[in-house]
């Protein structure tokens, strides 16, 4: 399994739309995942030892970041076929073992993935009120290890956006394990 690490944030760059379907039985768009103070996109999957490792500081970090009007949505972009941890049956379940305070979505076809630019697992994109990118970076320093209490770097550039608008200037990118793209898709 590859490790990549995500690109230098684009800022101003719009939120490409979406419409998906979530673990919960509903389709969900950008427009109506959109935060009142910001939105955060992220790419993640079940099986990748880096999204694993920080799971549970995520969703904790995430219930946070509610009540400064940052709205989230999970998007599943790799193929199921190959990695079956990451099916429709087994997104339903993670969701609800972990209690997601977000949209957990599937984007089979894997379009979403390739308009975001989406490279890895997890990837971050954290946008402003205007949906015009204001982050592209880590979680935190944890990497693959235990998720780092000390360092919330997500946290802390989406709580600065909600306040301020814009993202913090430095960014450390993410790294997490390649997109697994379909054959045709590539």
């Amino acid at each position: 399994m590859a490790s990549l690490q995500t690109p230098v944030c684009d800022f101003g760059w719009k939120a490409p739309g979406f419409n998906l379907p979530g673990v919960d039985g509903n389709n969900w768009t950008l427009d109506n995942i959109k935060g009142s103070k910001g939105t955060l996109v992220m790419f993640i999957c079940n099986h990748c030892p880096y999204v694993k490792s920080i799971r549970q500081k995520l969703v904790a970090d995430l219930r946070e970041l509610k009540a400064y009007g940052i709205n989230t949505i999970a998007i599943m972009s790799n193929d199921p076929v190959d990695y079956p941890e990451d099916s429709f049956e087994n997104m339903k379940a993670l969701a609800a073992e972990l209690d997601f305070p977000f949209p957990y979505v599937q984007d089979e076809s894997q379009n979403v993935a390739r308009r975001y630019g989406a490279i890895c697992t997890p990837d971050f994109f954290g946008f402003d009120a205007d949906l015009k990118l204001q982050y592209r970076g880590r979680f935190d320093a944890s990497g693959r290890q235990a998720a780092d209490t000390s360092s919330r770097d997500l946290f802390h550039a989406m709580k600065l956006i909600a306040e301020t608008g814009h993202g913090p200037e430095e960014q450390t990118p993410s790294i997490g394990c390649s997109i697994k793209w379909r054959e045709q898709s590539l």
